[in-house]
């Protein structure tokens, strides 16, 4: 959260913003406070759990290191996290719904400390799950880091963007196409656009040191179509087809390569790459 639409307003995303290498050290102590928190949350998923009991614990334990959540008051946003379920995609207000056994729940998160944000997801299966979903996970979170792998200095935003589409069209599922990933690091929303569909535009748009931005595929197990519900925020599919999203705030460092900042404090990226090992 929060993958920016697909034009946000002028106002709405700040011009790039290349990161000292100081700035970069901290975001990785965010980073390392989210993996935490979105660790104890995931433990805590199970079948007659509430999305809100899930939101209340992730702010308690980013509030008790010393960092606050960046999306709750975001262009009003009531939530410390957004948990979507099944057919949400993003943006989902926790509710009082209890999971039941065989959901498939995304928690998103940001956190903000000491000046900077850092903004990472997982999806995680309650339960047993059907093999679709299961595989939707697993397709999904690769798709994350077939991505990181092209961001590297020299490529461009396609090269991040063709990696993940080809990868999960390739097994038969969609990217959204209305909500992209976005930088992030002195903001919650940044430039460049990191999309997760190819348009000839993204060729321009060439990766250089300092850029910090979080990769976020967006996926669905059936049309790329999605709406909002009567909240206002709450982003489902279109055809009720199950969704997941997976996600990472990457840096590019001084020597071109990507340094992933939302994993362990000792590199541990289990929440991700469990889903498809």
């Amino acid at each position: 959260m929060m993958p920016q639409t697909k034009t946000p307003k002028k106002s709405d995303k700040p011009a790039l913003i290349l990161k000292t290498p100081e700035e970069i050290a901290r975001m990785r102590q965010a980073g390392i406070i989210a993996y935490k928190a979105l660790k104890a949350v995931a433990k805590a998923v199970a079948p007659g759990v509430t999305p809100k009991e899930l939101d209340a614990l992730a702010e308690s334990l980013l509030r008790r290191h010393g960092a606050v959540p960046s999306f709750k008051g975001y262009r009003g946003y009531p939530a410390a996290t957004c948990i979507a379920v099944n057919e949400a995609v993003v943006h989902a207000i926790p509710t009082d719904r209890p999971l039941r056994e065989g959901d498939i729940v995304g928690i998103d998160l940001g956190v903000h400390y000491q000046g900077v944000h850092v903004d990472t997801g997982i999806t995680v299966p309650v339960g047993r799950v059907s093999p679709l979903a299961r595989k939707l996970l697993r397709v999904t979170a690769e798709a994350l880091y077939r991505g990181i792998a092209q961001a590297k200095a020299g490529n461009t935003v396609w090269d991040i963007a063709a990696a993940i589409q080809d990868f999960v069209e390739g097994h038969g599922f969609s990217v959204v196409r209305d909500l992209v990933g976005h930088g992030v690091g002195r903001f919650l929303h940044e430039a460049p656009e990191i999309p997760n569909f190819t348009d000839p535009s993204l060729r321009r748009i060439i990766l250089v040191p300092g850029m910090t931005f979080a990769i976020e595929p967006m996926v669905t197990a059936g049309d790329f179509r999605v709406k909002v519900l009567a909240d206002k925020w709450t982003v489902v599919t279109a055809d009720g087809s199950l969704a997941a999203q997976f996600e990472h705030t990457v840096a590019i460092t001084q020597d071109g390569q990507p340094l992933i900042l939302t994993v362990g404090p000792n590199g541990e990226d289990d929440l991700w790459r469990g889903a498809f090992e």
